[in-house]
């Protein structure tokens, strides 16, 4: 068990959010699954939870999205498993589940295997402790490979060792706007890889506080860890609907990189805080991806994700032409 479940001790005039999640893309790119398993409390309210599917196929005209929400009653931590919302399950090695909306019926029934150890995007400790910040972020999978079957709307896919990860994120408040970065990689010795990359800009009064990015490089059996509070000044993002530039520093390193997807294949969501306005989460997994990172005295490492990387965007604001899909969150 490489994390836990945070809501169980949340007390009842607090608010929270958590959310477990997959992504997994084919091997030769253009296809993805990204499923989310999420707890949303009001202050003073029972928890609801909810079970999120997007299927990401560049031979359609747009993602396949659904998702089911249940009660209180419906939220548990069984043993040897992260959660379960409703009949869908994420644990150590495995995630099988479902989702029956409108009539349109998807299942997933997939195991994975582990290529590297748990990434706490944060330095310290405490960061995940406090209260600040109020949105924390870990990746206990970041570099897995899925096997299993699929059921999309009657589309049956079968995943044979698909990259991907498992993500964990909780909190008591969304950053004011936030990008998630991730990609399998494949180095030239056939070793396995990850960019993960978090980040985010908090609201201070009527302004924005500059970005910090937190998270890690591995690829060519080697690991960098970029961002964090030290790097701000090095920190840039360039966030637009569908691409994302950013340069971040790390010790003895810079990175550089874009991210971008076809606008077509991005998923609109509503994401809701505890308390307060929500947010539209824009997210395509069949991004692609493009990283230097610069070493003084040395070469540059230069390395791309095709069709197979995940760009997220978290933003208040509702002009991107992204549409969002007609599901109340919280």
């Amino acid at each position: 068990m490489r994390t836990q479940a945070r809501f169980p001790s949340v007390r009842p005039d607090e608010g929270h959010y958590e959310s477990f999640y997959l992504k997994a893309a084919a091997p030769e790119g253009g296809r993805a699954v990204w499923i989310r398993h999420t707890i949303h409390k009001r202050p003073g309210a029972d928890p609801t939870g909810a079970v999120w599917m997007t299927w990401f196929d560049r031979d359609r005209p747009g993602p396949v999205a659904a998702k089911q929400q249940v009660g209180p009653e419906l939220i548990t931590t069984p043993a040897k498993s992260y959660v379960r919302v409703g009949e869908s399950e994420i644990a150590p090695g495995r995630v099988q589940g479902l989702v029956a909306d409108n009539g349109t019926h998807s299942s997933w029934n997939l195991r994975f295997t582990d290529h590297d150890g748990p990434l706490r995007h944060f330095p310290a400790e405490w960061m995940y402790e406090r209260s600040l910040p109020r949105t924390k972020l870990l990746s206990p999978h970041p570099s897995a490979s899925f096997d299993g079957i699929l059921d999309v709307a009657g589309e049956r896919v079968s995943l044979e060792s698909w990259p991907g990860m498992i993500g964990h994120n909780w909190g008591t408040e969304h950053a004011a706007t936030w990008i998630w970065i991730h990609g399998a990689t494949v180095g030239d010795d056939g070793s396995r890889g990850y960019v993960d990359l978090g980040g985010g800009r908090i609201g201070l009064g009527p302004i924005l506080s500059p970005w910090v990015v937190n998270g890690e490089i591995v690829h060519g059996g080697e690991r960098f860890r970029v961002g964090g509070l030290g790097e701000i000044l090095r920190t840039r993002v360039r966030t637009e609907t569908t691409r994302c530039r950013f340069t971040v520093g790390g010790e003895h390193l810079t990175a550089r990189g874009t991210v971008a997807g076809p606008r077509e294949q991005f998923v609109g969501w509503l994401y809701a805080d505890p308390s307060g306005p929500g947010h539209h989460s824009l997210h395509c997994s069949i991004a692609d991806l493009e990283v230097v990172v610069s070493r003084p005295g040395r070469p540059d490492l230069t390395f791309r994700v095709d069709g197979g990387a995940t760009y997220e965007l978290g933003t208040r604001k509702t002009d991107h032409g992204i549409p969002i899909q007609p599901y109340a969150d919280g």
